[in-house]
């Protein structure tokens, strides 16, 4: 009898924030282990339908970064990286658009069918504007990105009809200039100027990071909320350090243009959107205003 009891502490404990955020939207960016681990994808996704269910308007926006590298490799292309950023030709861009928009996104989007949610396939190149990104000069030498593309803006129609349909977009993080020039765009930027552009009450990073650890080695460390006043601090401090500094940093930009509260959550935890999102403790790091 005990066991079922704490089963039901924990819906009374859900209620609140179920009530509180009936009618948000959330944009969550969708990457990392989480989409390579089929039970992981079957926990994440069946989050998001739980979300669409109690009244949540989720947005969407997905990686596929190692079914990108995969399908290279297959096609005889050497992933290059130049900062974080995937050096993309012509052949890889279109290989790119091809396994985004023909495998990963509807593989998403008929899962969530699947566990008895709507969702609706968007590809990026329909939401996202863009141009090609600068070249990046590391000491004396110069790389071109090639088809890596900086973000202009968003055009909404279709994420707006899905959501005012109850049904949940699924973005690509593809864009398109003024010319209908494919362009590789960052996951993490596209899910971040998507929410600015929606109103978003909420951006959630969900990947393979378990919030900011105060230590790295140790991860009963995480910070379970942090001030944007407090990010330069944090980074004087070495505790945000390395691929950590732009996430934050994309963070304190949403918070400034809008976004309510972003949060940063480890996709490799079971249940980890609900766990976050309606329980008093969460399970990852919070950014907050100032």
């Amino acid at each position: 009898m005990s066991s079922h009891i704490q089963r039901a502490d924990l819906l009374i404990e859900a209620l609140p924030y179920i009530q509180d955020f009936r009618g948000y939207t959330m944009v969550i960016k969708y990457g990392g282990s989480a989409m390579d681990d089929s039970s992981l994808v079957v926990s994440v996704l069946r989050d998001i339908v739980f979300l669409e269910a109690v009244g949540i308007n989720p947005v969407v926006v997905h990686g596929g970064g190692k079914k990108i590298s995969a399908r290279m490799q297959e096609a005889g292309l050497k992933p290059t990286f130049v900062e974080g950023l995937r050096i993309t030709d012509q052949q890889s861009v279109n290989l790119v658009d091809d396994v985004l928009n023909n495998t990963v996104n509807p593989g998403i989007v008929d899962e969530i069918n699947r566990l008895g949610g709507r969702a609706r396939s968007i590809v990026g190149q329909e939401v996202f504007r863009a141009r090609k990104a600068p070249k990046v000069h590391i000491g004396d030498d110069e790389f071109d990105l090639g088809f890596v593309g900086e973000l202009e803006g968003c055009k909404l129609r279709s994420v707006v009809d899905a959501v005012r349909d109850e049904v949940v977009p699924v973005i690509s993080p593809l864009g398109k200039d003024e010319e209908g020039v494919t362009y590789n765009v960052n996951a993490d930027l596209a899910a971040s100027e998507a929410a600015v552009a929606l109103g978003a009450d909420k951006l959630i990073y969900l990947s393979d990071v378990n919030g900011v650890l105060r230590d790295p080695e140790d991860p009963e460390s995480r910070i379970p909320t942090i001030k944007v006043s407090e990010i330069a601090e944090l980074k004087e401090q070495g505790v945000i350090s390395g691929g950590m500094i732009p996430k934050l940093e994309s963070c304190a930009s949403a918070i400034g243009m809008g976004i309510k509260k972003v949060h940063l959550i480890d996709g490799r935890i079971p249940h980890a959107l609900l766990l976050e999102l309606f329980t008093n403790q969460g399970i990852g790091t919070e950014i907050i205003p100032a």
